[in-house]
């Protein structure tokens, strides 16, 4: 009787395991602290900050120049887009107009970072899932494109090429004819990625009514991009608020309507035709002319123009010591980038460093919203939570 007693009084208590930084699934950093009830998550709380290397304080102590190589070590994924907001920024402080040639540049470029981006994101997600064979795919055609960045800017990643003003330097020869090569073969890598994925059963059961969140929550919790698209929000700054041409290409903005994992899959997979849709006609349309603004207060002179002139050679050294000072004001500036809003509010003092830049990443937001969308869920559909977020660390944490 007595030991009945004991056992009606004793109370179940929910588990607590801690679910990564070293787990595989994690995605660089992450450590989640999940409440089980059984198999089933309570409740999911994300720790972040283990990637924090205090880049908004840094950036103060750098000149603008200076200060564009953190942009591409934010979301170490998608580098391209962080230069773009943060160059936007800039030039729009300076009240500077940029070649139009350096804005197809800065296009094509952009396009290809969303693709670099989409293949990491749907490939990883997929083997995280258990699907090792796209991923081996994704990565080969990753390789091509770094393969761009690097004959165009010298490094595979972190290139620094979009800077205030235009771009480092203009495309070498041969590199728009590779470059719409592989947009013209790169559809049907796509088709067969789809093949693989989209109609599979156990990649549907895994991800069909999966993370759902609804068109209010994501406006709620400041979701952006894929996040808010897959829930049926029509909001793409290239349409909403075009910056550089991308008011003069034509593209579609694809729209979810469940909002779960699935809808977000086919989203991103969409979203890399429409950019092979975007760089081919930019190649086509690419006009000649200056890469770059011809106000020397601000970009650099070429190497013939410092051999001839003493004016450009002291144009050059000022530039790269002191850097050029930018008016007094204060300024947001959103891309859309691939995971989303990256946003950059830059307040100048009028002097050579910026006085203080907020970084907007659209990562941090999504990794808020990770506990109800992973509520009452199973333990392994956190993993394929996780991966339809797109989440790298760099930008979290900052």
């Amino acid at each position: 009787m007595a030991i009945e007693k004991a056992i009606t009084q004793k109370k179940v208590k929910n588990f607590t395991i801690n679910f990564g930084p070293q787990h595989p699934a994690a995605h660089g950093v992450l450590r989640l602290v999940l409440e089980m009830n059984g198999e089933v998550v309570q409740r999911a709380d994300p720790h972040i900050g283990l990637l924090h290397r205090g880049t908004e304080k840094l950036i103060e102590y750098k000149t603008y120049l200076q200060a564009l190589p953190y942009f591409d070590r934010l979301d170490y994924v998608s580098m391209m887009c962080q230069e773009h907001a943060y160059s936007l920024a800039v030039e729009k402080l300076l009240n500077c107009q940029v070649p139009l040639r350096a804005q197809y540049i800065r296009v094509i470029f952009s396009e290809i970072t969303r693709i670099l981006n989409h293949l990491l994101a749907v490939t990883c997600h997929a083997m995280d899932v258990g699907a090792l064979t796209p991923f081996l795919w994704g990565f080969e055609e990753r390789e091509k494109l770094m393969e761009f960045y690097e004959r165009v800017s010298g490094a595979r990643m972190h290139a620094a090429y979009i800077r205030p003003g235009g771009v480092a330097q203009d495309l070498p020869v041969g590199l728009c004819e590779d470059i719409y090569k592989f947009a013209q073969q790169f559809a049907s890598r796509i088709d067969e990625m789809e093949e693989m994925l989209t109609n599979n059963r156990i990649w549907k059961q895994r991800l069909v009514d999966i993370g759902v969140v609804t068109a209010d929550q994501a406006m709620d919790w400041g979701f952006s991009g894929v996040m808010a698209r897959g829930s049926g929000i029509s909001w793409d700054l290239r349409k909403t608020q075009p910056y550089d041409v991308y008011d003069k290409m034509e593209f579609d903005v694809p729209v979810g309507r469940k909002g779960d994992c699935y809808d977000r899959y086919l989203i991103r997979i969409e979203e890399m035709r429409q950019s092979i849709r975007i760089i081919t006609q930019a190649i086509n349309e690419i006009p000649n002319g200056m890469i770059k603004s011809d106000d020397r207060k601000i970009t650099p002179p070429s190497r013939s123009q410092m051999k001839q002139s003493m004016e450009s050679l002291i144009h050059h050294f000022k530039l790269y010591t002191e850097g050029f000072a930018v008016p007094s004001g204060e300024t947001y500036t959103a891309v859309e980038a691939p995971k989303g809003e990256f946003g950059v509010y830059l307040v100048s003092n009028g002097t050579n460093r910026p006085y203080r830049c907020k970084i907007r990443a659209p990562g941090f937001a999504h990794l808020q919203g990770l506990d109800f969308m992973a509520r009452n869920h199973m333990l392994a559909d956190v993993v394929t939570i996780i991966g339809t977020q797109d989440i790298v660390f760099g930008e979290v944490d900052r």
